[in-house]
């Protein structure tokens, strides 16, 4: 499906994490701004990831569904279109007219 961005969605500066179901993570805080993510640090870098793909025992924890944090840029007014929705987190994997694919926040998707 293809949706029109209403803002720009900037990237952080923070390289993006992929997790595979089985890795060990140290989990930190609840994201305030999104509360479906917990901030994890894995053996190849840290990011927001929801805490439901992760199964939590304290502060450590095993991933159970991979999830890649990588975050499309985009500008207001740039199509996108939603490969695949995740609504409990307010975020879609999304691919812009160059082929790139990330993570936009669904506040900046018209219709998401």
């Amino acid at each position: 499906m293809r949706y029109v961005l209403t803002a720009e969605h900037e990237i952080p500066g923070r390289a993006p994490l992929t997790i595979r179901p089985g890795d060990v993570v140290q989990v930190g805080d609840r994201d305030t701004e999104w509360p479906a993510f917990v901030f994890v640090t894995a053996s190849l870098g840290t990011g927001w990831v929801p805490a439901r793909h992760i199964d939590i025992d304290g502060s450590n924890g095993t991933v159970r569904v991979a999830y890649d944090t990588t975050e499309l840029p985009a500008v207001a007014g740039e199509s996108v279109d939603v490969i695949e929705d995740d609504p409990e987190s307010g975020w879609s994997w999304c691919r812009n007219s160059d082929g790139r694919e990330g993570r936009i926040p669904h506040r900046v998707l018209t219709g998401a």
